[in-house]
């Protein structure tokens, strides 16, 4: 399957919104809480400094991440990423080819570090790909991830130099 991963547009809202709240809803790994609502999905997509999309050769939507900066002033050369794929499609390599452009994106986009604030510890495929990819762990945050069962799972931080 030939992948391509261009810049997000409002028409790719419906099909990102399902891939995302998939992700939400799933809840073992994103800290949001609540599914994105039609029009607020594509307001928080075209927020970010860049939001990418990867599709196959047929313009299905695979995947997304957002890109955008992890703070402000004097630390907003560092960038933080989420990532997003169609549960189906897990284990293809597309989170991979995500990860990749979003280093070369954003430092394109003048960002310096790429800083990931909270992967899940028991998210072993993440946690494979991240060191694999020449991440860098900063370290653990013990029960920093609240689980839908109530239980606390670590949060492990990455950083990554563009």
């Amino acid at each position: 399957m030939e992948i391509k991963i261009r810049a997000y547009h409002p028409a790719d809202e419906e099909s990102c919104r399902a891939i995302w709240n998939e992700v939400v809803e799933k809840t073992d790994s994103f800290p949001q809480m609540e599914p994105l609502e039609k029009g607020e999905a594509d307001r928080f997509f075209q927020s970010m400094s860049y939001t990418g999309v990867a599709e196959d050769e047929k313009g299905e939507i695979l995947g997304l991440y957002i890109l955008h900066p992890n703070n402000v002033g004097r630390c907003g050369h560092i960038a933080n990423t989420s990532y997003a794929v169609k549960s189906s499609l897990r284990g293809g390599h597309i989170g991979e080819k995500l990860v990749l452009h979003s280093l070369t994106e954003g430092k394109k986009r003048g960002f310096r570090i790429l800083q990931f604030n909270a992967v899940v510890a028991d998210n072993i495929h993440a946690l494979h790909l991240y060191d694999r990819l020449g991440f860098t762990r900063l370290g653990t945050v013990p029960g920093g991830f609240l689980k839908h069962d109530g239980t606390y799972e670590d949060i492990i931080l990455f950083y990554h130099l563009l």
